[in-house]
């Protein structure tokens, strides 16, 4: 019941957003399906950490809570699973699941932009950054 809940309040979001940018043959049910399908590819999984999300977090996040608890409150909801859209057209719209703090942290970037920005950031701290196997995922 709470997923069902999490995964239409999700959708409805999502389609609110797009239709506001002119997607106009979209529906409810389309969205909901994709974000299932991408619920189900990610394994419980941050498709671009591998970190394990938290899936008791969903629908858990208190406003009032948040305003008292500031930063600490919204950080203990880190692993929290989200949508993130990543691909939209007019007849199609793509998405992942994520982390909120992954999330929050990619906001509106592709996923190149992301992966740079990610690398620029560790080269800075001094790390050396090598393209791996795993890349091509």
């Amino acid at each position: 019941m709470v997923y069902e809940r999490w995964l239409a309040r999700k959708a409805a979001a999502h389609l609110k957003r797009d239709r506001k940018r002119g997607y106009e043959n979209i529906s409810g049910a389309a969205y909901r399906d994709a974000i299932h399908e991408a619920v189900v590819r990610s394994g419980g999984k941050d498709v671009y950490t591998g970190e394990e999300l938290d899936w008791s977090l969903i629908s858990t996040y208190n406003n009032d809570d948040s305003e008292f608890g500031k930063h600490g409150y919204k950080a203990s909801f880190a692993l929290l699973p989200t949508v993130d859209h990543i691909e939209s057209s007019i007849s199609k719209s793509g998405f992942c699941i994520c982390s909120w703090r992954t999330n929050d942290a990619k906001h509106d970037l592709s996923h190149q932009a992301f992966i740079n920005l990610c690398k620029m950031v560790l080269e800075h701290a001094g790390y050396q950054v090598t393209m791996s196997d795993r890349a091509d995922r």
